[in-house]
């Protein structure tokens, strides 16, 4: 069986499926993935470029719509390419919501297409309006609409789809849910799972252990979607109750989801203009490995996670196997 993953990111959500099926002769796996994807991808890749600069004269509302576009003719490109050399993928998984699958069935009608939905975007009640004291007008509604383009193609043409949680699928409208697998992307319980002997080494050299007080907040951002900016005051408040408290923080200083500070600063530049720490029991370690994640959450007291209403975080689950209080 032929089994084409694609992916803006390959492996992303596929990392767990494609190590397993690469045990098997019988499935012959590749990818399609940007060819600025620097991660070590151990099958056979198809490259697209990412989108070139948008269109400046494009209405805001459908920005994301050309981004789009562009994406599903650059992959689609891969796919033809693909197909001249004698591709004929059985079944094609691919991440819905870049659009980079939009044109997979036309380019492989034949082939089974199955799409891994992550979220699906309303205008209320919701992420977008989470952090909003009042309504916001209706042009914001207009925008955020939009965004849904793509996933509504992929539902449309797609011959299954998955959705990692229970949560996250009761956001795809009702036409579509009955063709959707709950299926999470899986957790490694033997790598994640507690170690009482962990220890990781963080700012300064120094190094932290299981029987240290230890608070971890991981994220590919630091932003307010993932509560950043109230973790940071818990932080400054929490460092004098408690004299022998480290903290460590895994992400990049950039906002990953949701706005950025009207401002122009990043929000740990204001976190650390507006709060009082004791920067030596601070530890901001930027992007790890995921061997020193692992020892991280085996070391962790205390993992905080805070979220708006979106998608689940696999630092989370992965905290949990790792035995880490939440």
């Amino acid at each position: 069986m032929n089994i084409l993953f694609m992916h803006n990111n390959f492996p992303g959500q596929y990392r767990r499926i494609a190590k397993y099926l690469l045990q098997f002769p019988k499935y012959r796996i590749a990818t399609v993935t940007r060819s600025d994807n620097e991660q070590q991808i151990a099958i056979p890749r198809a490259n697209f470029d990412a989108p070139s600069e948008l269109n400046k004269d494009v209405h805001p509302d459908v920005r994301s719509l050309e981004q789009m576009y562009k994406f599903g003719r650059a992959a689609a490109g891969a796919l033809l390419d693909l197909r001249k050399k004698g591709a004929r993928p059985d079944i094609i998984l691919s991440h819905s919501g870049w659009g980079a699958s939009l044109f997979a069935k036309d380019v492989f009608p034949e082939a089974k297409l199955l799409n891994y939905f992550e979220w699906y975007y309303y205008p209320q009640y919701s992420d977008a309006d989470f952090f909003d004291a009042h309504p916001r007008s209706v042009e914001f509604a207009y925008k955020i609409r939009m965004k849904n383009t793509a996933i509504l193609h992929d539902l449309t043409a797609m011959d299954w789809g998955q959705c990692p949680t229970q949560f996250q699928a009761s956001h795809i409208p009702d036409l579509f849910r009955p063709s959707i697998s709950v299926l999470h992307d899986g957790v490694d319980t033997e790598k994640y799972k507690p170690n009482p002997k962990a220890q990781i080494k963080v700012t300064d050299g120094k190094v932290l252990t299981a029987g240290d007080e230890v608070i971890t907040y991981v994220a590919r951002g630091m932003e307010e979607y993932r509560g950043f900016p109230e973790f940071m005051e818990a932080v400054s408040k929490l460092q004098k109750l408690r004299p022998n408290l480290h903290v460590v923080l895994l992400g990049k200083d950039r906002v990953a989801y949701g706005s950025t500070r009207s401002d122009g600063k990043s929000f740990k530049e204001w976190a650390l203009e507006t709060f009082d720490f004791d920067m030596s029991r601070l530890h901001f370690m930027g992007l790890q490995p995921f061997d020193y994640f692992e020892k991280l959450m085996q070391v962790s007291s205390a993992h905080i996670y805070l979220t708006a209403p979106f998608v689940l975080s696999w630092s989370l689950m992965e905290a949990m196997s790792s035995g880490a209080l939440i």
